[in-house]
């Protein structure tokens, strides 16, 4: 296990309107105001489109990620996430989890990995920037799975 106390700092409200890709924004969003590490306590809204981490097929080997897409199509959602500095191709890298729920069936729900969302009607989310320690996302193991690490802290006092 890692752990380390964090300092936040600016905390943010957004809505993204309909049509944006929520990703694509979320990462303009961190660029444009400096952000390279934080934490979405929540979000909500409704998604036109939705790609999640997922498979119908058997899965071969347990202990190895899944990287195959699942899609789905006018969804309710709701979820949460972590923002971390991709020191490899120095870009922000979101980590996002979302459960949702299919309109169209009942709500008959699903939940993993957000790998690409289209919102329809608006998204609403909070956005908490973490100032101390840095949190990057190195690939790491023999299948160079993006792992959450914190730098050391600074010394503030």
């Amino acid at each position: 296990m890692r752990h380390t106390q964090l300092s936040t700092g600016r905390t943010f409200g957004i809505a993204l309107d309909e049509g944006e890709d929520f990703l694509k924004q979320l990462i303009t969003f961190c660029t444009e105001h400096g952000i390279r590490s934080g934490y979405l306590p929540m979000f909500l809204g409704g998604f036109r489109t939705v790609q999640l981490v997922g498979t119908c097929q058997p899965i071969t080997d347990p202990d190895a990620p899944v990287w195959t897409a699942t899609d789905y199509q006018t969804v309710e959602a709701l979820g949460s996430g972590t923002i971390a500095w991709d020191e490899e191709a120095s870009v922000v890298a979101p980590h996002v989890h979302v459960a949702v729920g299919l309109k169209g069936q009942g709500a008959d729900g699903r939940t993993s990995h957000l790998l690409s969302a289209e919102v329809q009607f608006i998204h609403e989310l909070v956005l908490v920037e973490v100032v101390q320690p840095a949190m990057t996302r190195p690939r790491l193991g023999p299948h160079r799975v993006p792992t959450l690490h914190f730098a050391p802290h600074t010394a503030t006092e």
